[in-house]
């Protein structure tokens, strides 16, 4: 039997990152992420069963970090429940930026890997809107947020403008610079459009 050695599992990671990024999950190939990795095509099924295998450990390992910042971000007692929606959106924000491959990696291949793996997708991805939601009810209870606020329509209104703006991020920098897209979010989401 063969023996996991070095990094090679963090190697076939990120250069699935980049092969989903550049030709789409579908049609990315296990032999190009292997290239990509410098490692033989037989060593990506040593760490993974299959291409699948590969982006559920991708979006597993991005969810749990966001999971783990948030987490500490949100006990922190000093900080209003305003203060701590600012600090979830710069933590997405600031992760998918650091990584233009990454963020086009969930833009493009998050909705489907939820629908294909409903029991498999990551817990960590409920467990970070589950506090983004408690942050929510917990700003409508102190009266920092409008009570008609519905949590479920507000978390996907969220999601869904971020992950579309990342998206014109990575396409058309130029057109979307990110610090200007971070700060319209955070005032539409705080303030809304009403003046």
């Amino acid at each position: 039997m063969r023996v996991k050695e070095g990094n090679k599992e963090k190697d076939i990671l990120e250069a699935a990152i980049k092969v989903f990024a550049e030709y789409g999950y579908h049609v990315a190939k296990i032999s190009k992420i292997a290239e990509i990795a410098n490692v033989a095509t037989g060593s990506v099924y040593v760490y993974f069963k299959n291409k699948e295998d590969i982006l559920l450990k991708i979006f597993a390992n991005l969810w749990s970090e966001l999971h783990k910042e948030f987490k500490l971000l949100t006990i922190n007692s000093s900080l209003s429940q305003a203060e701590k929606l600012d600090g979830m959106i710069d933590l997405i924000f600031d992760v998918l930026t650091a990584n233009q491959a990454l963020a086009m990696v969930v833009v493009n291949e998050q909705n489907h890997l939820q629908k294909s793996n409903k029991e498999g997708f990551t817990d960590f991805y409920d467990k970070f809107l589950s506090i983004g939601e408690t942050i929510i009810k917990e700003g409508i209870l102190n009266k920092s947020f409008s009570a008609d606020i519905d949590i479920k329509i507000f978390k996907q209104f969220v999601f869904g403008a971020i992950r579309h703006l990342v998206n014109c991020w990575a396409n058309e920098p130029k057109n979307f610079p990110i610090n200007k897209i971070r700060q319209n979010v955070k005032s539409i989401i705080k303030y809304g459009i009403a003046k």
